[in-house]
Protein backbone atom coordinates (compact mmCIF):
# COMPACT_ATOMS: atom_id res chain seq x y z
CA UNK A 1 0.00 0.00 0.00
CA UNK A 2 1.30 3.59 -0.84
CA UNK A 3 1.37 6.29 1.92
CA UNK A 4 -1.46 8.40 0.89
CA UNK A 5 -0.66 12.80 2.22
CA UNK A 6 -4.02 14.43 2.48
CA UNK A 7 -3.38 18.35 1.37
CA UNK A 8 -6.18 20.41 2.57
CA UNK A 9 -6.94 24.18 1.60
CA UNK A 10 -8.93 26.80 1.10
CA UNK A 11 -11.14 26.50 -2.48
CA UNK A 12 -10.27 30.96 -2.10
CA UNK A 13 -6.89 30.74 -1.16
CA UNK A 14 -3.57 33.09 -0.70
CA UNK A 15 -1.23 33.32 -2.65
CA UNK A 16 1.11 32.05 -0.03
CA UNK A 17 -1.04 28.98 0.37
CA UNK A 18 -1.35 28.24 -3.48
CA UNK A 19 2.75 28.53 -3.30
CA UNK A 20 3.10 25.74 -0.73
CA UNK A 21 0.87 23.74 -1.82
CA UNK A 22 2.20 23.55 -5.20
CA UNK A 23 5.36 22.84 -3.43
CA UNK A 24 4.33 20.57 -1.34
CA UNK A 25 2.47 18.17 -4.16
CA UNK A 26 6.11 18.61 -5.76
CA UNK A 27 7.53 17.39 -2.55
CA UNK A 28 5.27 14.50 -1.72
CA UNK A 29 5.28 12.95 -5.28
CA UNK A 30 9.57 12.96 -5.26
CA UNK A 31 8.99 10.66 -2.11
CA UNK A 32 6.58 8.63 -4.41
CA UNK A 33 3.60 9.00 -2.13
CA UNK A 34 0.06 10.23 -3.46
CA UNK A 35 -1.28 13.42 -3.45
CA UNK A 36 -5.25 13.18 -2.09
CA UNK A 37 -7.43 16.72 -2.66
CA UNK A 38 -10.45 18.09 -2.71
CA UNK A 39 -9.86 17.22 -6.30
CA UNK A 40 -11.44 20.69 -7.67
CA UNK A 41 -10.22 22.95 -10.22
CA UNK A 42 -9.50 25.91 -7.70
CA UNK A 43 -7.19 26.89 -4.86
CA UNK A 44 -4.95 24.57 -2.76
CA UNK A 45 -6.94 21.26 -4.14
CA UNK A 46 -5.51 22.36 -7.58
CA UNK A 47 -2.25 23.74 -6.51
CA UNK A 48 -0.99 20.59 -4.81
CA UNK A 49 -1.99 18.61 -7.42
CA UNK A 50 -0.45 20.86 -10.03
CA UNK A 51 2.71 20.14 -8.35
CA UNK A 52 2.77 16.61 -7.89
CA UNK A 53 2.47 16.23 -11.80
CA UNK A 54 5.81 18.10 -12.13
CA UNK A 55 6.91 14.49 -10.70
CA UNK A 56 6.82 11.80 -13.13
CA UNK A 57 4.69 8.42 -12.33
CA UNK A 58 2.77 10.78 -9.44
CA UNK A 59 -0.07 9.55 -8.19
CA UNK A 60 -3.25 12.12 -7.57
CA UNK A 61 -6.73 11.34 -6.04
CA UNK A 62 -9.50 13.93 -6.18
CA UNK A 63 -12.48 13.48 -3.95
CA UNK A 64 -15.30 15.72 -5.29
CA UNK A 65 -18.22 16.79 -3.18
CA UNK A 66 -20.61 16.58 -6.91
CA UNK A 67 -20.85 15.69 -10.86
CA UNK A 68 -20.88 18.91 -11.34
CA UNK A 69 -17.51 20.22 -9.86
CA UNK A 70 -15.20 20.84 -12.17
CA UNK A 71 -12.27 18.54 -11.73
CA UNK A 72 -8.89 19.47 -11.56
CA UNK A 73 -7.04 18.46 -15.09
CA UNK A 74 -4.34 17.86 -12.50
CA UNK A 75 -6.14 14.62 -11.10
CA UNK A 76 -5.22 11.40 -12.28
CA UNK A 77 -8.34 9.65 -10.21
CA UNK A 78 -11.49 11.64 -9.62
CA UNK A 79 -13.95 10.07 -7.35
CA UNK A 80 -17.23 11.93 -7.37
CA UNK A 81 -19.12 11.56 -4.07
CA UNK A 82 -22.54 13.65 -4.20
CA UNK A 83 -22.04 14.11 -0.57
CA UNK A 84 -21.36 17.80 -0.69
CA UNK A 85 -19.04 18.88 2.45
CA UNK A 86 -19.52 14.61 3.84
CA UNK A 87 -16.98 14.14 1.32
CA UNK A 88 -14.01 15.73 3.82
CA UNK A 89 -14.62 12.41 5.95
CA UNK A 90 -13.54 10.27 2.77
CA UNK A 91 -10.23 13.39 2.53
CA UNK A 92 -9.47 12.53 6.26
CA UNK A 93 -9.92 8.84 6.43
CA UNK A 94 -8.21 8.10 3.45
CA UNK A 95 -4.94 10.02 4.15
CA UNK A 96 -2.51 8.31 6.39
CA UNK A 97 -1.10 12.32 7.26
CA UNK A 98 -3.51 15.52 6.59
CA UNK A 99 -1.33 18.76 5.74
CA UNK A 100 -3.27 22.16 5.96
CA UNK A 101 -2.25 25.12 3.20
CA UNK A 102 -4.73 27.85 4.76
CA UNK A 103 -7.24 27.48 7.42
CA UNK A 104 -9.11 30.47 5.64
CA UNK A 105 -12.14 28.24 4.88
CA UNK A 106 -14.39 26.57 6.92
CA UNK A 107 -14.27 23.54 4.44
CA UNK A 108 -10.50 23.37 5.52
CA UNK A 109 -11.34 24.15 9.39
CA UNK A 110 -13.35 21.04 9.43
CA UNK A 111 -11.05 18.68 7.80
CA UNK A 112 -8.50 19.51 10.35
CA UNK A 113 -11.29 18.39 13.40
CA UNK A 114 -12.24 15.79 11.36
CA UNK A 115 -8.70 14.39 11.47
CA UNK A 116 -8.47 15.07 14.88
CA UNK A 117 -11.25 13.16 16.28
CA UNK A 118 -9.86 10.04 13.89
CA UNK A 119 -6.72 10.26 15.67
CA UNK A 120 -5.00 10.86 12.24
CA UNK A 121 -2.01 12.96 12.36
CA UNK A 122 -2.07 17.27 11.16
CA UNK A 123 0.32 19.48 10.03
CA UNK A 124 -0.44 22.97 9.45
CA UNK A 125 2.07 24.69 7.05
CA UNK A 126 2.48 28.52 8.15
CA UNK A 127 -0.24 28.83 10.22
CA UNK A 128 -0.88 31.59 12.71
CA UNK A 129 0.22 30.79 16.34
CA UNK A 130 -3.43 31.28 17.74
CA UNK A 131 -4.89 28.80 15.09
CA UNK A 132 -1.99 26.07 15.91
CA UNK A 133 -2.86 26.67 19.51
CA UNK A 134 -6.59 26.29 19.00
CA UNK A 135 -6.11 23.03 17.45
CA UNK A 136 -3.40 21.52 19.39
CA UNK A 137 -5.62 22.42 22.44
CA UNK A 138 -8.35 19.84 20.27
CA UNK A 139 -5.69 17.62 19.26
CA UNK A 140 -2.59 17.81 21.56
CA UNK A 141 0.42 15.56 20.07
CA UNK A 142 -1.41 14.78 16.63
CA UNK A 143 -1.56 18.67 15.54
CA UNK A 144 2.00 19.60 14.60
CA UNK A 145 3.19 23.32 12.57
CA UNK A 146 5.97 23.51 10.21
CA UNK A 147 7.00 27.36 8.38
CA UNK A 148 7.32 26.09 5.13
CA UNK A 149 6.39 23.06 2.77
CA UNK A 150 9.93 21.29 3.29
CA UNK A 151 9.22 21.54 7.17
CA UNK A 152 6.02 19.84 6.70
CA UNK A 153 7.74 16.82 4.52
CA UNK A 154 10.18 16.35 7.15
CA UNK A 155 7.42 16.34 10.15
CA UNK A 156 5.68 13.57 7.47
CA UNK A 157 8.90 11.77 7.18
CA UNK A 158 8.28 10.63 10.87
CA UNK A 159 5.08 9.43 10.44
CA UNK A 160 6.05 7.58 7.18
CA UNK A 161 8.87 5.81 9.17
CA UNK A 162 5.84 4.67 11.35
CA UNK A 163 3.60 3.81 9.14
CA UNK A 164 6.53 1.35 6.83
CA UNK A 165 7.31 -0.26 10.49
CA UNK A 166 3.87 -1.10 10.88
CA UNK A 167 2.56 -2.23 7.24
CA UNK A 168 5.81 -4.48 7.44
CA UNK A 169 4.92 -6.22 10.86
CA UNK A 170 1.25 -7.36 9.60
CA UNK A 171 2.11 -7.96 5.96
CA UNK A 172 2.57 -11.79 4.68
CA UNK A 173 6.15 -13.41 4.89
CA UNK A 174 6.18 -12.81 1.06
CA UNK A 175 5.57 -9.25 0.94
CA UNK A 176 7.85 -7.85 3.94
CA UNK A 177 10.55 -5.61 3.25
CA UNK A 178 8.95 -4.43 -0.24
CA UNK A 179 7.45 -0.97 1.11
CA UNK A 180 10.14 1.91 0.59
Amino acid sequence: MRFIVGVMGPAKAKKKDLDNARILGELIARRGWVVLTGGRDVGVMDAACEGAKRVGGSLTVGILPTAKDTVSRHVDVPIITEMGSGRNNINVLTSHVVVVCGLTGSGTVSEVALAVKAGKPVVLVNASQEDVAFFRKLGKRLVAAADSPEGAIELVMKKVEGFHRDARSTEPDEYRGILT
